[in-house]
């Protein structure tokens, strides 16, 4: 299944692919709202979710207003490093654990809204990245359960202003600008890919030009491992959110560099969940 999150005039809402791409959805104000995707992440019943949204109004995604697909995450865990390709354009060793830094659902924004580059850098970069989000609560998770951990997948673009991100050994504050990570358009249920989203294409373009074009079976630690690996320290909850790494052909890395600008756009696809796509503007103020 596939879901959209959305909103009208402010009042959010909830929708699923009826087949072929066409959508149907309820807003919050609606008797038959099933919850927003975070609601039914935890709920874990996609199938009732989906009967009531079904008998909504159509949703057209071309023009629907979008919202992230999950707003409420309790963790958002994210691996660098986790193509051997862009530790080598980072000029960084591969790591033989996984590199894991966190961001802020106060920095995310839904396919179509603006990134926003910040007054004080103009160094903002892109990072095409697979969500995966979890629907399992678990700790010390063993490798060969993990993927019955994952309800399912989504794509971000971890923007990143890098000389932020760089000033310090710890890469937090330029992870997590205001208006800086595109996360969408639509949430997909595990049983709709590959294991462990194994083996998608994944491509950045930036105004139309392929930077980053890659599969997700070159990931150095694959889904099931980062699960097994991240769950040693910590539980991993129902709502989680693990972005998994972004292959070579980042900007930074670019001779010379190419970072976003006020009037770009940049989108993210990856076959079989999506394309987001997102306006680059410039701090207001």
């Amino acid at each position: 299944m596939r879901f959209l999150s959305y909103e009208i005039d402010g009042v959010g809402g909830l929708a699923v692919d009826t087949g072929g791409g066409e959508y149907r959805g309820l807003l919050a104000s609606a008797d038959a709202f099933p919850g927003t995707l975070d609601d039914i992440v935890r709920s874990g019943d996609f199938a009732g979710a989906a009967a009531r949204l079904k008998s909504g109004a159509p949703v057209d995604p071309a023009t629907a207003a979008h919202r992230p697909p999950l707003t409420r995450a309790g963790k958002i865990l994210c691996v660098g490093l986790n193509y051997m390709d862009h530790a080598a354009e980072s000029a960084m060793q591969a790591p033989d654990f996984p590199t894991v830094f966190v961001r802020f659902n106060t920095g995310l924004v839904g396919h179509g809204a603006p990134l926003i580059r910040p007054k004080v850098s103009d160094k903002f970069d892109y990072e095409g990245e697979m969500v995966a989000v979890i629907g399992k609560s678990g700790r010390e998770i063993a490798e060969a359960d993990a993927l019955d951990h994952i309800a399912g997948y989504s794509v971000f673009n971890d923007g990143s202003i890098r000389d932020f991100q760089l000033r310090t050994p710890q890469w937090t504050i330029g992870k997590n600008f205001d208006g800086t990570g595109g996360f969408g358009p639509v949430f997909v249920t595990a049983d709709e890919l590959p294991a462990g989203g194994a083996g998608l294409h994944i491509e950045t373009r930036l105004n139309g030009a392929v930077m980053q074009s890659a599969s997700t079976a070159d990931l150095i630690f694959d889904v099931k491992k980062l699960v097994s690996l991240i769950s040693i320290a910590m539980t991993l909850e129902v709502g989680d959110i693990i972005v998994t790494g972004t292959p070579s052909g980042v900007g930074a890395a670019r001779k010379p560099p190419v970072f976003m600008k006020p009037g770009d756009v940049c989108e993210v696809e990856i076959e079989r969940i999506g394309t987001l796509r997102n306006p680059v503007v410039a701090q207001a103020g």
